[in-house]
């Protein structure tokens, strides 16, 4: 069975820190494109990063480029998501992923995979 799991949401002050983690089971991560995806009351979900399982390339929504950067430990099959410089626009629940292409597409639906989400929020 494939299974995504978050870990690491929680609250922090405005321009704190937190690194996500996307850990999988049931298959290995390194031959699957990762998402990373959140979504905010109110508000449709929004893809944030994504990095391919083909060349490692990262990539990023303007709403979060510069701060937030998208890795993985495959030895771990482990994805990260370490946000910095957080404010409360990044409140949401925050989702991984799996592609089983080896690129970005951009296309939500080629996800077909995903965890449970992770809830951060952004508050003094």
């Amino acid at each position: 069975q494939l299974q995504l799991v978050e870990s690491g949401g929680g609250l922090v002050q405005p321009g704190g820190s937190l690194r996500l983690s996307c850990a999988a089971s049931g298959f290995t991560l390194d031959a699957y494109s990762i998402g990373w995806f959140r979504q905010a009351p109110g508000k449709e979900r929004e893809g944030i990063s994504c990095i391919s399982s083909r060349d490692g390339n990262t990539y990023y929504a303007d709403s979060v480029k510069g701060r937030f950067t998208v890795s993985r430990d495959n030895a771990k099959n482990t994805v990260y998501l370490q946000m910095n410089s957080l404010g409360p626009e990044d409140t949401a629940v925050y989702y991984c992923a799996a592609d089983p292409h080896n690129y970005c597409s951009g296309y939500e639906s080629n996800f077909g995979t995903w965890g449970q989400g992770t809830q951060v929020t952004v508050s003094s």
